[in-house]
């Protein structure tokens, strides 16, 4: 017999993402229409430990869709990976008779809330926040579109100083296990390469294709860095290329956490709505230990264990392909 739920809380923890407001005012808008009492824990698993816990009504999440990052705050706690953090966070679930979480985050987060509700029996429903898109059971993760979207309104500004002086620009973008930002960012930026963490590529290859658009008058060329390139980040490659090829003058633009920022896309708006609303259907149906992803534009429960378990590659293998092709 499933558990009755009255009252759940939301929490977002690890790296911020656009889209997790959207997801929050999802999860508290449903929850009040369904008859619940919702809470929103300030500072993610850190607010469970100090008590950070406030109810929420409709009117608390007012014009947040626009906003990124996050309205409740989000934080990596240490100490809830601990049996003490983790035992003072249970005692003021049960001060505020919270029958369920919805977390909000990437695999750190999901693996907390699965030892959480393992050994305390709270409910629990995921939502994938995380700009890399490195999640197994949702094709995009929250965030991921407007990271894109902000790779590609950095590299079109850098575009025309590259024309303009005949440089070679490598411009480095998150991704330190997943080259999914870096894939769809060169083939939407037209960059001539790109560097993934799951492909190695050589200096001598780069090379090869910097000399061939050389060769064919280029007057500049982008070469986009995933930050967990096997060979190196950008610094270090363009200093290897520097060192060999001569043909353009050689700049590094690190992007950063620039990429975390700013106002959510209409796609990112959309998914965090439709999965904070499928994620409290789910605890109100008696799901735990899942995560609500987005499958074939279809949301979709699967298990948190598989989806921080399950070796994936995201990468389009068309897409792979394009980049050979379409920059020459």
């Amino acid at each position: 017999m499933n558990k009755q739920i009255k009252n759940i809380a939301v929490l977002t923890s690890g790296g911020d993402a656009p889209g997790m407001n959207a997801a929050i005012r999802a999860v508290v808008r449903t929850g009040i229409y369904n008859g619940l009492n919702v809470f929103g824990v300030i500072q993610g698993y850190q607010g469970l430990i100090t008590n950070n816990i406030k109810p929420m009504d409709a009117r608390s999440v007012s014009n947040i869709l626009h906003l990124g990052g996050t309205i409740l705050k989000t934080a990596r706690c240490l100490e809830f990976k601990t049996e003490e953090g983790m035992a003072k966070a249970y005692q003021h679930v049960k001060e505020n008779n919270i029958d369920a979480l919805v977390t909000i985050g990437g695999d750190g987060t999901f693996t907390g809330a699965k030892i959480f509700s393992e050994r305390y029996g709270i409910n629990v429903i995921g939502i994938p926040g995380t700009i890399d898109n490195d999640l197994a059971g949702s094709d995009f993760t929250l965030g991921y579109d407007t990271a894109i979207n902000t790779v590609l309104d950095a590299v079109d500004k850098i575009r025309d100083t590259a024309d303009a002086h005949d440089r070679l620009f490598f411009i480095e973008v998150m991704g330190r296990n997943s080259g999914c930002i870096a894939l769809r960012s060169a083939i939407a930026s037209g960059a001539e390469v790109v560097l993934l963490p799951e492909q190695e590529t050589t200096i001598d290859d780069l090379i090869k294709k910097l000399e061939l658009g050389a060769s064919t008058k280029k007057s500049s060329s982008i070469v986009i860095v995933s930050e967990g390139h096997k060979k190196g980040g950008a610094f270090e490659m363009a200093r290897q290329v520097n060192e060999r090829f001569k043909h353009y003058d050689t700049k590094v633009t690190i992007l950063g956490h620039l990429q975390r920022g700013g106002s959510p896309s209409s796609f990112d708006r959309i998914l965090g709505s439709r999965l904070g609303f499928a994620a409290v259907n789910a605890l109100i149906a008696g799901e735990t230990e899942k995560m609500a992803g987005l499958i074939g534009n279809e949301v979709k429960l699967t298990s948190i264990h598989d989806a921080i378990t399950t070796q994936i590659n995201k990468l389009e293998p068309d897409l792979l392909e394009m980049t050979e092709v379409l920059s020459i």
